[in-house]
């Protein structure tokens, strides 16, 4: 399922690098025509410059507030990635109990390890492939609020606190920032998780990286897009997917089957000594 899941987020980038790469690179205006320019671009263009002009024609505040608004829209959609998650990571110890019992690698045990996984997967209501869509989702928000920006001159021009937002940040204070807050985001995510793995150590470690060296090369504006979706991000976590709250539910449950399991082997030994008397 895994190969199936990376499967799909290769094809949805490489069909959507495609796709944008035949956009064009003209400015921005009212008359601008076609679905990506006219349609998504343009109105793009027309909420952050809209919503600035409630903050003096603050530019950065447009951003901010549009970022707020778009993980908004979006909150059912990673509501329900959180959920298939982290019954994605309850089951990982019946998965890897399969992949030891099926450890050969020959085409039919192979088969029968998928087909256990996939019958363990509908047992618990997952669907892995739909685990990219968030990722597919973003991708083309990121990219035309880059070109809402860049192909705006009124939004490349204009300037917010040390920011010029057609450029980059000079001080390198908004990638660290988009680093940290990536990193709280990957870390709360990961903590939640039954067991640790190599997996979520690189996703802790190593998507701060990929954004801060991403950040450094971007314009300020869609350094800021990052900081503020990825604080937002931290802040659903704690509200949806609190790490604490998990793991105290997971020890209670824990705790109850023991307790069941103590009590079971106590009810047979009653049994057992009433049938000797």
């Amino acid at each position: 399922m895994k190969k199936y899941r990376r499967t799909l987020l290769m094809l949805g980038i490489v069909s959507l690098v495609f796709i944008l790469s035949a956009c064009s690179n003209k400015p921005i205006t009212n008359q601008s025509t076609g679905i990506w320019d006219g349609l998504i671009v343009l109105n793009f263009s027309r909420a952050i410059i809209w919503l600035a002009h409630f903050f003096g024609n603050s530019y950065g505040m447009g951003i901010i507030l549009f970022t707020i608004i778009i993980r908004i829209i979006l909150l059912p959609l990673m509501i329900f990635q959180t959920r298939s998650m982290r019954k994605t990571q309850e089951i990982q110890p019946k998965v890897k109990a399969l992949q030891k019992k099926y450890s050969s690698k020959d085409r039919e045990t192979v088969q029968k390890l998928q087909a256990e996984q996939q019958k363990l997967y509908s047992e618990a209501g997952i669907n892995p492939l739909m685990g990219c869509l968030p990722a597919l989702v973003q991708l083309p928000i990121i990219w035309a609020l880059y070109q809402a920006i860049w192909r705006t001159a009124i939004l490349r021009s204009g300037s917010f606190l040390w920011l010029q937002l057609g450029h980059k940040d000079p001080y390198f204070i908004l990638p660290v920032l988009a680093a940290l807050a990536t990193m709280a985001s990957s870390w709360l995510t990961t903590k939640s998780a039954p067991e640790t793995s190599s997996m979520n150590t690189m996703m802790v470690f190593g998507m701060p990286v990929v954004v801060f060296f991403t950040a450094l090369n971007v314009p300020s504006s869609l350094s800021l897009y990052w900081t503020i979706s990825y604080v937002f991000q931290v802040g659903q976590t704690l509200l949806i997917q609190n790490p604490w709250k998990i793991q105290a539910e997971r020890d209670e449950k824990e705790k109850a089957e023991a307790d069941h399991e103590r009590a079971v082997r106590r009810a047979i030994r009653k049994a057992k000594q009433s049938r000797r008397k």
